[in-house]
């Protein structure tokens, strides 16, 4: 992670990647969430959530240690990154699953998702990749935010909340062709902006935490699957201290 990138991480509370996944990954990304939309989505269908996705094959599966990414979960989480929980979510037109609703934000205090700086580095807790697979243009709507609202000491005023309603100033759209990733705190205040681009949004989100905690209620099984690398095994382990007795 270049000085420049850290110094923009530190100071919007996200950092766009561009080509983070490339031609081939796309199409066979792809291809597979075209199959589970043909299979798990109802006729008419504007928007959807998709858990389970490591069961969507090796093309997912390796996403989990993406070397594109993998220099900045090791500067802005740690070295010793764990993934906590994923999903991908599609919207034809307008909100997302979770509606258009701003969340996150560096107060109040939230052991599973801050951000900190000391000791001349960062320390965040859940931190987001979002990966686009397909593009994301200036009025499409797709990932917005309040940059540096992670360091604010206070909370978003309610009635901004609602992207739906309106949008603040404050508010920052985040644009990016297919394969770009946008990599984020979780203390940051963003939300799905609604949806009005002509083509579908489509997003594969993998959220990382620091080793001994988790934001998410369960947990991975790592001998579910058997063409894992070690390291792709360590990165799914439980939350605990890593100390070296541990039972795996």
């Amino acid at each position: 992670m270049q000085d420049n990138e850290k110094y923009l991480f530190d100071l919007q509370g996200y950092i766009t990647v561009d080509n983070a996944l490339d031609a081939a990954q796309l199409v066979e990304l792809n291809r597979i969430f075209d199959e589970h939309v043909t299979a798990d989505c109802e006729e008419g269908m504007l928007t959807h959530r998709f858990g389970g996705l490591l069961d969507w094959g090796p093309a997912y599966r390796n996403l989990i240690d993406n070397q594109a990414v993998v220099p900045y979960l090791e500067e802005i989480v740690d070295t010793k990154f764990r993934l906590d929980h994923i999903y991908a979510d599609i919207i034809r037109s307008g909100t997302s699953p979770i509606g258009a609703t701003l969340h996150g934000g560096g107060a109040p205090f939230n052991p599973s998702q801050y951000y900190r700086f000391s000791g001349n580095r960062m320390y965040n807790g859940l931190t987001v990749v979002a990966y686009n697979l397909a593009d994301v243009g200036p009025e499409d709507g797709g990932f917005g935010c309040v940059p540096g609202s992670h360091k604010s000491n206070y909370s978003l005023p309610g009635e901004w909340r609602n992207m739906d309603e309106g949008l603040q100033p404050c508010v920052r759209r985040v644009t990016g062709a297919a394969g770009t990733a946008i990599i984020f705190t979780e203390a940051l205040t963003h939300g799905a902006l609604p949806w009005t681009g002509e083509g579908e949004r489509r997003t594969i989100f993998f959220k990382y935490s620091p080793h001994p905690i988790s934001w998410a209620a369960g947990y991975f099984d790592d001998k579910a699957y058997d063409d894992l690398s070690e390291r792709q095994r360590d990165i799914l382990e439980a939350p605990n201290a890593r100390y070296g007795s541990r039972p795996r």
